[in-house]
């Protein structure tokens, strides 16, 4: 059977808030039962933004990780609910029942990801319902998908078989996979946000030139090479998606005509070399 599944490319996300704009907009004053009530018009972020800021001046850039619900499939908050007061559709959505989930404020402890909001009004819990009942109507994909600019966000309904040839394909990813919820968000270049990078810049001495083009060689222990990559005209390098707090690496730098230059780094997070001399 096809389910519907979420797909957010971190490194397109710029932070617009389209997405939370949209959902407010869908969902403030509007009733859509029996999916959903009408969401208070401040405090809630079904669509909530985490920002991260990566590396050392100057060398530093920032990432955004939209975080819904995740519609998973061993959902923590179903299996805490009573009387089905939380639920998952055959086809991947899951949905809090405005009725039977009235006055359960312990719910909002049970999603791990902390996507289920409190209205006090109406004394109820949350959350984003992946627009089901627009996707009822005919509508290829929720509000929040339908606004973002830079499509970063896509929906896809499809088979498990076919998620899983995607996520192979397009490197896809959950957040926190050690909660073992099985979402059905996926997220595309995830290390944006959940792992560092080292970077530098080279410089000829002898010339007080940017070294454009030079080789830099980035290994843990002896012989493994993690990456390699060539300084652009500005001597600018970058190594991405390494793991925070991994240890020691070694990194090499070679240019035709000079001598190489080798440094030794103990990762713990991002980490600027500053300028370095061939």
């Amino acid at each position: 059977m096809k389910r519907w599944n979420l797909i957010i490319d971190v490194e397109k996300c710029n932070d617009c808030n389209n997405c939370f704009l949209a959902c407010k907009d869908e969902y403030f004053e509007n009733d859509f039962l029996p999916y959903s009530v009408a969401q208070p018009r401040l405090g809630h972020r079904w669509m909530n933004i985490m920002r991260k800021e990566r590396g050392e001046y100057p060398k530093v850039d920032v990432a955004y990780l939209p975080i819904p619900c995740m519609h998973c499939d061993d959902a923590p908050c179903i299996k805490k609910s009573k009387d089905k007061a939380v639920y998952k559709r055959k086809d991947g959505i899951v949905l809090i029942d405005p009725e039977k989930a009235k006055g359960r404020k312990d719910m909002l402890d049970t999603c791990p990801y902390g996507a289920i909001w409190w209205n006090e009004e109406k004394a109820l819990p949350q959350k984003c319902t992946l627009c089901v009942h627009l996707l009822e109507e005919g509508w290829k994909e929720p509000r929040c998908v339908q606004v973002c600019p830079t499509g970063a966000m896509r929906v896809v309904l499809a088979e498990d078989s076919e998620i899983k040839k995607l996520k192979k394909s397009e490197k896809l990813e959950v957040y926190l996979p050690e909660y073992k919820t099985r979402p059905r968000l996926y997220y595309k270049n995830l290390y944006r946000y959940t792992r560092c990078f080292i970077a530098g810049n080279v410089v000829f001495h002898d010339r007080d030139e940017c070294a454009e083009g030079a080789e830099v060689t980035l290994s843990k222990g002896s012989k493994k090479v993690i990456d390699r990559v060539t300084t652009n005209n500005y001597g600018d390098f970058k190594i991405d998606n390494l793991e925070e707090n991994s240890g020691k690496y070694g990194l090499e730098i070679r240019f035709p005509g000079y001598g190489k230059q080798k440094l030794g780094i103990n990762l713990k997070t991002g980490v600027n070399l500053g300028t370095i001399f061939l």
